[in-house]
């Protein structure tokens, strides 16, 4: 065998800890803190080529064995484990090379955080790591029999890894990547369903162990996300592992990135539930930032790797108001929408006013003189802005998709007197066609996204069904089915 000291590769991409290293099998020794020795067999590979042998890279400096094994444990067996501590770096070595790809594919989409430090996974050079008898080994090797499934005490049962959660007073839009961000905090959701059943919006969520589950389950259960509504109620699972065929919005499985998306939209039993999944809306919270909404499912980190202890993680949902689960609030003021791709033969203040003025009180409303296709619209506040904005996103409006972005102006002007601007500015500050005004309004617990069904109130009593159906075919539409609530 050839012994020679490590050096760290500044080669971007592979950055193994070997510059230039022999074929053949050779011992791995590290001179600082007298670190661990370790020999590998097999031949030295191109960067990047799969190998059951983990390469981790920027771990903190106090990082544990048994942080390290964490990392791998969703995926499989961890059956090695060598600590570069010196170096802030760790081999990992897993029971199959499936395993490892799953473990590399997912870090490559989802960043681990380990106390707020970004951690690089690659494949290592090498297919396999094989221990002496140093006390770091030693050390090693008995986190890996504490943390291995077969050494769990079976005399105390676990409860279930696979949660069932159920949220109530749907106020506002909740998404599957919301509930990956919220659930993230107490460990690595490895596979999510979000479903309707009895009119309830409701999830599967799978952590890699029951006490993940546990810790998320004593955090979370009874929490609002948003102030005052969507409220979660959370379950143990008659289920122990979730069978995730898709990864797309109604379900993903992270430690798979390579399932088909699926062509088909799901049912949905309310329209309620339908914000999660139309397309064309942002999957967003009225809290979500500006034009991004939740971060794509793909950037979450997996918490369980960033949240010290339970209290700590309990301390987060102490907070008043929107961030009650983290998600920041929109900066104040920001209340003036920018629509773009109006149609400009069509659009008029009044037609723009009803629409937007289902998700929020429209203040006043401007369609810009020169650019017809555009306008202006402000809203009572930055949440409202932030509803229309995520429910009419790509909606079609007299046969253009609208697109809707935060301005950067903070209130609609009025035209000065004397200067006519053709009806293009209107004032609707007083009018009586607002729904929000009273604080904590029912109206807010009927937002959905635009669809065909509609719903009618403040019917005189002397209207009848065919008066009804007369009104609505006369600007256009055809009405294919009409109930009155009994």
């Amino acid at each position: 065998s050839v012994h020679q000291d490590i050096t760290v590769g500044t080669k971007r991409g592979s950055d193994e800890l070997f510059s230039s290293v022999p074929n053949g099998p050779y011992i791995m020794s590290t001179t600082a803190n007298g670190n661990d020795s370790k020999k590998f067999k097999g031949d030295i590979r191109g960067p990047g080529v799969p190998s059951r042998v983990i390469h981790i890279r920027k771990l903190p400096i106090d990082i544990t064995e048994a942080e390290v094994i964490s990392l791998g444990l969703p995926f499989g067996d961890v059956t090695n484990l060598l600590m570069l501590k010196a170096k802030n770096q760790a081999f990992l070595e897993m029971n199959s090379e499936e395993a490892a790809q799953n473990m590399v594919g997912y870090y490559s989409t989802v960043m681990p955080i380990i106390r707020q430090h970004p951690v690089y996974v690659q494949f290592s050079n090498h297919k396999e790591l094989k221990t002496d008898n140093s006390p770091n080994q030693e050390r090693a090797q008995a986190a890996l029999r504490a943390l291995s499934s077969s050494h769990v005490d079976a005399a105390v049962p676990a409860p279930s890894s696979v949660l069932r959660v159920v949220v109530e007073n749907l106020v506002y839009p909740v998404s599957l990547d919301a509930l990956c961000q919220i659930f993230s905090k107490f460990g690595t959701v490895l596979r999510i369903i979000v479903f309707t059943k009895n009119s309830q919006f409701q999830a599967l969520l799978q952590y890699p162990d029951g006490a993940s589950a546990q810790a998320a389950k004593l955090s979370l259960d009874g929490q609002n996300i948003y102030n005052g509504c969507c409220t979660l109620r959370i379950s143990f699972s008659k289920l122990t592992s979730l069978n995730v065929k898709y990864n797309n919005e109604k379900s993903r499985d992270f430690t798979r990135p390579d399932l088909p998306s699926g062509d088909s939209q799901p049912t949905m039993e309310h329209p309620a539930m339908a914000t999660a999944f139309t397309p064309g809306i942002i999957s967003a919270s009225p809290y979500a930032g500006a034009t991004h909404g939740f971060p794509p499912a793909f950037t979450l980190q997996p918490a369980s790797l960033t949240v010290p202890t339970l209290p700590g993680g309990l301390a987060s949902l102490s907070l008043p108001g929107a961030t009650r689960l983290g998600f920041p609030p929109l900066p104040a003021g920001v209340c003036v929408l920018l629509i773009s791709n109006l149609n400009p033969e069509r659009v008029t203040p009044h037609c723009l006013f009803i629409l937007f003025g289902v998700y929020g009180d429209v203040m006043r409303v401007k369609i810009l003189f020169n650019k017809k296709e555009n306008a202006l619209i402000q809203m009572s506040d930055s949440t409202q802005a932030q509803l229309a904005m995520s429910h009419l996103s790509g909606q079609q409006l007299h046969g253009k998709s609208l697109r809707i972005t935060l301005s950067k102006h903070t209130s609609v002007q009025l035209p000065r007197e004397g200067h006519e601007d053709q009806g293009l500015t209107k004032d609707y500050s007083n009018s009586p066609l607002h729904r929000f005004k009273k604080p904590g309004s029912k109206n807010y617990s009927n937002i959905f996204p635009p669809s065909a069904t509609l719903h009618l109130s403040n019917i005189p009593p002397s209207v009848v069904e065919d008066d009804l159906k007369m009104l609505f075919s006369s600007s256009g539409a055809m009405v294919k089915a009409f109930k009155f609530f009994q």
